[in-house]
Parts: C-alpha cells; sequence; structure tokens
C-alpha cells in the first residue's frame, strides 16, 4: 500500500483572501515504511507573507523571487502523488489550498482520500496536546530541527508520527533481508557425532530400570 504523507506552507491563514501556496514536501510511505522518495518544491507567488506566517516559517517573497511558480511544478506534483492517500494533519487547512491553487489554474481538484492524522490523534488523546510537535514529543521522535516549520521538514516528521500513531512502522525491507539471509536451514547441518560412555554400574542400573517397565515396546518377543 502506498500512502503520501503531505505538508504546504503558505503566505497567510485564508486562501478567500488571497493567500497562496509557497511551500509543498512530500514523503512516500510503501507498507507502513519510508520509502526514501519525496517531492518538495518552492513556489514563487505575487504576495507578501502576513507578519504570522512569516513569523511561522520565515520564507520571504524576496527568498521565494527565482524559484518556479505552482503551474510549472503542478504536473510533477500530481504524477508524484497519483491517487494514493494523502496523510496531512489538519488537512482542511492544506487541502484548501491546494485546491485552490489547482483551480487558479483550471486544473481540477483533488479526489484522493484523505487521512486527517490530526483528526486520529483528537480520537486517541482527547482533551490532549495533538499538536505536530506534542506528537513528537509523545512518541519520543526528536523534532530539534524544527526551529522553523518546513514543509519537507514537517512531512518527514509526521511521517513517523503517523507510523506511530496507527500502530507502529513495519521492520525495512532490508532487514528483512538480513534477516532471511542470516536463517539456516537446521535440516541441512551436519552435527558432528557424540560418543556417550556410560560406565557398567550405569548400563546395569539402565537394564534393571526396564525390567520394571511391563509391556514395553522396544522388549524383542
Amino acid at each position: 500500500m502506498r500512502e503520501i504523507v503531505l505538508d504546504t506552507e503558505t503566505t497567510g491563514l485564508k486562501h478567500s483572501e488571497g493567500d497562496r501556496v509557497i511551500e509543498i514536501g512530500c514523503v512516500e510511505i510503501i507498507n507502513r515504511v519510508r520509502s526514501g522518495k519525496y517531492f518538495h518544491r518552492y513556489l514563487k507567488v505575487d504576495k507578501e507573507s502576513s507578519p504570522g506566517a512569516l513569523n511561522v516559517h520565515g520564507l520571504t517573497k524576496d527568498f521565494l523571487s527565482d524559484k518556479p511558480e505552482f503551474s510549472e511544478i503542478v504536473s510533477e506534483f500530481m504524477q508524484f502523488i497519483g491517487n494514493d492517500p494523502l496523510v496531512i494533519h489538519n488537512a482542511k487547512f492544506d487541502i484548501g489550498f491546494l485546491n485552490n491553487e489547482l483551480e487558479l489554474i483550471n486544473k481540477a481538484t483533488l479526489s484522493n482520500q484523505i487521512v486527517d492524522s490530526l483528526v486520529s490523534a483528537r480520537k486517541k488523546y482527547p482533551g490532549q496536546k495533538n499538536s505536530l510537535d506534542a506528537l513528537c514529543k509523545r512518541y519520543n521522535i526528536d523534532s530539534s530541527k524544527r526551529v522553523k516549520h518546513g514543509a519537507l521538514l514537517d512531512a518527514e516528521l509526521l511521517a513517523d508520527v503517523y507510523l506511530e500513531l496507527t500502530g507502529g512502522s513495519q521492520i525495512t525491507f532490508d532487514l528483512v533481508k538480513e534477516q532471511k539471509l542470516e536463517q539456516k536451514d537446521i535440516s541441512k547441518v551436519k552435527f558432528p557425532l557424540r560418543e556417550y560412555k556410560t560406565s557398567l554400574q550405569e548400563e546395569n542400573d539402565h537394564a534393571k530400570m526396564l525390567q520394571k517397565i511391563p509391556n514395553n515396546l522396544w522388549k524383542n518377543d
């Protein structure tokens, strides 16, 4: 099973007021193992980030000025996510922004199955903090590099959180291979013969014991 963990950074909180997506990060999970494949793009937009958003992600309009626009990377993005489920923390926010970007260039909106890890966390830990930082702390996932929010970094952290939240990850493909190589078919292993030397007293005691067992299966007629 293939799943895509996704996160975005935006210029603000409301696409209905002109805010735009300025970073997309995706991490691929196959059969509950991170495959190592990812998608990451910064995006140029004709809008300054709000002070609040800028404080969160630190992405200035000047930094983004030489980056591609969403229309230039949309085919690559859609090809990467395919029709597979999208795992997103507070999915309504990111999906709303991505669908807005698609609508702005007259593209069909996303139809992927959406897995909202925030909803899952709230069901599992009702009344507790379920932000990405809180979940990383709960599961002992190192988030020390998260000084500023970043779409790819957050997607990577969320991938680890999601796997823990839903039962833990499977062992990696390489480890399975190594374990199989280490296993031996014991039926084909040749063990050296061992000699058991017994004393005359032990042989006599054993013979007396056998005489006391009625109708034994090994007695010759």
